[in-house]
């Protein structure tokens, strides 16, 4: 069977359709390979309002920061510290006997000899981890995590510290606004890989080397999933002294309980003014380096940081593709309420999961990712939907325009405002007015067809007028003659005197307009009126209907023009309507006769009055 759509909507379906796919294809392919887009710029204040929302969490006492301080600092009288100061640090922790030592400190270069010597040797005995630093191409280390980040260059420390222990890169990768949102765990340098400085001090601690088996990095006891590239996402634990700080200058002065050392891994890095060396976060806009190394040596030591795996790429690749595929089937097809409440709902829902997800188990969801992806196919859902609804509604407009020129002004209203109306027969009481031109064929034969059409729409026009303007509706118009009814949409008390009054006032208005068309002598006009129980109803099939009035009391109005032309009579109208009538009219008053006349077709003679008012005759009593 071959599809063939056969609607406007349908098409924009597919439009919507073809949209969704390609968009959200292309954001979770990006997303998938860890390419840097520009949903960072909106998923960074996004991740930083669920720290927000979560607020600060206690740090691992595992971790320690030995801080560079101001106090150190001025205790030291220079910045940097002399190394044989440093030298002197090291080994006190160490005589604390903690689990691992740290040195956040680049030594680039050479210092007093003696320093040298004595740091080195502090080195050697300890196995405390130095730091390197890498350097990459402008914007490479920031550029996602797709891949293992590829350094130009490494600046390393001096050979004679570098060669007495291990060495850790002190590079993090930092987002647009500077902060920091991943540790790179290796970096490439060369044909070497070069582990990162949390790495090499986690693994120092463990006494294990990490090991990397499907997805899954351990660490001696420990297992976590790090992110595209084995990077790891930081997941803050609070502003500036949440992790666990220590002054160097009290250790150093003996104020610090080697026991508050024993056991814990520890950080030496400055905090002191001088250095800035800091980074905002969302707890704090300048959260010293140590500590951010430190957030990240806690993460791999407890395995407490945030999770972004290909597992969790993949779920918001789904959710995403989802939400475009449901924008672009709710908003063409469903009403705009519905679908627009059902999309409101979904986001909402997702961003509620995102946000308990990373509360309760530090998932890093994507926030940004599938309302991106959803935003312009519902846009262009609802852009399509209302261009569409408004073709529709001009083509209803100019329909039902068409209509209105086959219906009654007022009844074609109310079938638009109700479908239904008249679907069953209504009995019910009306006036009925008749109105037929005498003299007009022979007057059509010598004006001819197109001065006949002309002649009758201005006829029908002015008989429109006049009954409309008097509360009346003419159901139908006969060739030169016109029907019209006084009780339609609605019946109403004072029916009867409007179709008196409708009656009364045709007869000079028409023939002031036959006067202008120098018709007066050879045309007249013929009205009979009469009130009495209609039968209201639609009359036709299912898919030709017209509303019409029948019954004994139409059949008698229409025989009243009979009974007019027999008396020579404008006017005929029964004793029924003017009994009808509410109030005493002037209109009453100017017939000249009554008599009872026979009805043809009815056994019984009906009441009547009527008036000489024929052009050229003289007016005479009945």
């Amino acid at each position: 069977m071959t599809f063939r759509p056969n609607s406007a909507r349908t098409w924009h379906a597919l439009a919507a359709f073809a949209l969704a796919a390609v968009w959200s294809g292309f954001l979770a392919s990006a997303h998938l390979e860890g390419r840097a887009t520009f949903l960072d710029r909106i998923e960074a204040p996004l991740l930083d309002l669920r720290f927000a929302l979560a607020g600060p969490r206690p740090a691992p006492s595992e971790v320690m920061i030995v801080a560079l301080d101001d106090a150190t600092v001025a205790q030291a009288g220079t910045y940097p510290l002399p190394r044989a100061t440093l030298a002197r640090l090291i080994g006190t922790l160490a005589a604390a006997s903690p689990r691992a030592i740290g040195l956040d400190v680049l030594f680039l270069e050479h210092g007093p000899e003696a320093g040298d010597q004595a740091l080195a040797a502090a080195l050697r005995q300890t196995g405390a981890v130095i730091a390197g630093a890498a350097l990459f191409a402008s914007g490479e280390v920031d550029d996602g995590v797709a891949e293992i980040p590829r350094a130009t260059q490494v600046l390393w420390p001096i050979e004679a510290l570098r060669t007495q222990t291990s060495l850790g890169l002190v590079n993090v990768s930092t987002d647009l606004g500077g902060t920091p949102r991943h540790v790179p765990l290796l970096i490439r340098s060369g044909d070497a890989l070069l582990p990162s400085f949390p790495l090499q001090l986690a693994a120092r601690a463990a006494g294990a080397e990490p090991v990397l088996a499907a997805g899954e990095l351990g660490i001696g006891p420990t297992r976590l999933r790090p992110d595209l590239g084995l990077t790891l996402p930081l997941r803050f634990y609070g502003p500036r002294g949440t992790v666990p700080t220590l002054s160097a200058a009290a250790i150093l002065g003996g104020r610090v309980a080697p026991d508050a050392l024993r056991n814990r891994i520890l950080l030496v890095g400055s905090t002191a003014t001088a250095a800035g060396d800091s980074f905002a976060t969302p707890f704090d806009s300048v959260l010293p380096g140590v500590e951010v190394l430190a957030t990240a040596l806690a993460h791999l030591v407890t395995g407490d940081g945030l999770v972004r795996d290909r597992h969790i790429r993949r779920v918001d690749a789904s959710t995403a593709i989802g939400f475009a595929g449901a924008a672009a089937l709710l908003l063409p097809l469903a009403p705009p309420s519905i679908g627009l409440a059902v999309l409101g709902l979904a986001v909402a829902a997702w961003l509620g999961l995102v946000q308990i997800a990373f509360m309760q188990q530090g998932l890093w969801l994507a926030a940004a990712l599938p309302i991106a992806a959803l935003a312009p196919v519902a846009a262009f859902g609802i852009a399509g939907r209302v261009i569409l609804e408004r073709r529709l509604a001009g083509r209803l407009a100019r329909a039902e325009q068409a209509l209105r020129v086959f219906h009654p002004p007022s009844l074609a209203t109310r079938i638009a405002r109700d479908a239904g109306f008249l679907a069953a027969p209504v009995t019910q009481p009306a006036g009925i007015v008749f109105v037929d031109l005498s003299g007009f064929t022979a007057l059509s034969e010598t004006l001819g067809p197109a001065a006949t059409r002309s002649f009758l729409r201005d006829f029908h026009a002015l008989v429109e007028q006049e009954i409309t303007r008097a509360g009346g509706v003419v159901m139908a118009f006969m060739g030169d003659g016109a029907m019209s009814l006084f009780g339609l949409p609605e019946p109403a008390p004072e029916d009867a005197d409007h179709a008196l009054a409708a009656a009364c006032s045709l007869i000079p208005r028409v023939r002031s307009w036959l006067a202008t068309e120098a018709r007066i002598n050879a045309v007249d006009l013929r009205v009979g009126a009469h009130y009495g129980t209609v039968v209201v109803s639609r009359l036709g099939s299912d898919d030709h209907q017209h509303i019409t009035a029948t019954g004994d009391s139409v059949n008698v109005a229409s025989r009243l023009m009979e009974v007019g032309k027999s008396l020579g009579a404008a006017l005929v109208a029964s004793e029924d309507l003017l009994a009808a009538c509410r109030a005493s009219q002037p209109e009453i008053a100017a017939f000249e006769g009554r008599r009872d006349v026979a009805i043809r077709g009815r056994n019984q003679p009906l009441g009547v009055a009527f008036r000489w008012t024929q052009p050229g005759r003289p007016e005479r009593p009945g």
